[in-house]
């Protein structure tokens, strides 16, 4: 059985508006065997193309390797974007060490919602992946139970979108209360092709453009929320 903790804290700061929401990095994060074009950071791994995406949005020039500077690139563009990541598995065990969420088992979640009581600037949920089991809008919908807390539909298209009500914290007025939104964007693991090849706007936008692919449609939906 192999104990599967998650390597990094929440990355958050006072100002910070959006958090990105996932389960766990690879296993190799955790025990330290890297591959050479890793990042020792959040979303590190170069198969799930999350920074990628950011890059090729922002021109970034990101170095993709286990370098310190790699490292500070992306410290430095959440900072400045006022994004955090506060990824929802705290720990789980597996039978069989890889990067399934449908392998993890015994999981312990994160209280986010505490996170987001304690960073009122908070007002944005960017969850990779959607409600499958397993991936990170299952567990948060699981989550906000403890709260007696749920999640209302806003839209219905890809990327979902929902929104619940933070409510006031003792000592503080009802006006307190918060509107957090929550978005479930397409996974940036290689994982989600088969389920992005089936979608119905992929089709058509595929069907106008043979040469459109799975990265351009991630690139497509990303832009609106990085």
């Amino acid at each position: 059985m192999f104990i599967h903790k998650h390597p990094y804290k929440p990355f958050i700061k006072n100002n910070t508006q959006k958090l990105i929401v996932g389960t766990l990095p690879p296993p190799r994060f955790s025990t330290g065997e890297l591959l050479e074009k890793d990042v020792d950071f959040c979303y590190g791994s170069y198969y799930n193309s999350l920074w990628l995406y950011i890059d090729k949005i922002h021109n970034l020039n990101l170095c993709y390797n286990n370098s310190k500077e790699a490292i500070e690139q992306r410290k430095h563009y959440l900072i400045t974007n006022k994004i955090g990541v506060c990824d929802i598995v705290e720990s789980c065990e597996r039978e069989k060490i890889d990067a399934s969420d449908l392998g993890m088992t015994n999981i312990k979640l994160r209280d986010v919602i505490g996170y987001i009581k304690q960073f009122p600037s908070v007002d944005t949920i960017l969850f990779t992946g959607g409600n499958s089991k397993n991936g990170p809008e299952y567990f948060f919908r699981k989550h906000l139970k403890d709260y007696n807390l749920k999640l209302k539909l806003v839209n219905k298209e890809v990327p979902k979108i929902h929104q619940f009500i933070m409510p006031a914290t003792t000592g503080q007025t009802a006006e307190s209360k918060r509107l957090i939104k929550t978005v479930s964007l397409t996974s940036a693991s290689g994982s989600a092709n088969r389920a992005i090849g089936s979608m119905p706007l992929y089709k058509h936008l595929k069907a106008k453009n043979p040469e459109f692919s799975t990265f351009d449609f991630r690139l497509m939906q990303y832009q609106a929320f990085f």
